[in-house]
């Protein structure tokens, strides 16, 4: 049972770290194939999506975990809070794109398998990886704290740079357009949907409490 189940776990970690490099592989040649600015700022830009910094979290995770290597970074992406906050994030990407920005535009062709790839497979697949193979009676609340720390860098990031090359990755955090004060209510809005699916994510492993094998 423990062989199958670990087998299982590692044809989901193969599958999202070849969509995940592919995907992710795929998108920065598309934005610098339809880049309306320098190669150099195209690459900026692309890293500069909250979308592709968590994808690349993802399958970095992914890739490390499928390896089974014994090194520190194993020992780091192997972590049930670590793996925690991955499914988070994860899964606020897929949220937010779903709910909102997917209906802002219609992509086709390989922008469109790129787009479900990061938007949807991926997260949904975490997600499923995360309920079934992570192991489980290992989150405190007190946890939470600490994962917020990505999407709050991120935001003040995103907001600095903006301010000085005029660009924002997303349009409701455009302050050109919406103004501060409306991003700022935008971005406390985002948090809010972080804590909210924190305490998901640690109620959803405290109400579990069944200790899964570690597969590692």
């Amino acid at each position: 049972m423990q062989n199958q189940r670990s087998a299982t776990a590692q044809i989901f970690l193969l599958i999202m770290t070849i969509a995940g490099w592919f995907a992710l592989s795929a998108q920065l040649y598309l934005i610098i194939l339809n880049r309306v600015t320098s190669v150099p700022e195209a690459i900026i830009r692309y890293f500069g999506f909250f979308t592709i910094l968590t994808n690349i979290l993802v399958t970095t995770c992914c890739s490390v975990l499928l390896l089974k290597r014994k090194s520190k970074l194993n020992d780091f992406f192997s972590s049930a809070k670590t793996l925690t906050a991955i499914a988070l994030y994860i899964t606020v990407v897929g949220l937010v794109y779903n709910l909102i920005l997917r209906f802002l535009w219609k992509p086709e062709g390989l922008q469109l398998l790129v787009d479900e790839l990061l938007h949807t497979v991926i997260p949904v697949s975490f997600i499923f990886f995360w309920l079934f193979f992570v192991p489980k009676a290992k989150l405190q609340w007190k946890d939470i704290f600490p994962w917020l720390l990505y999407p709050f860098g991120y935001i003040i990031f995103v907001l600095i740079r903006g301010a000085f090359a005029g660009y924002y990755p997303y349009p409701f955090i455009d302050v050109t357009k919406l103004g501060y004060n409306k991003v700022l209510l935008n971005s406390g809005m985002l948090v809010v949907v972080f804590v909210i699916f924190s305490l998901l994510y640690v109620g959803t492993d405290r109400y579990l409490k069944k200790q899964t094998a570690d597969f590692y």
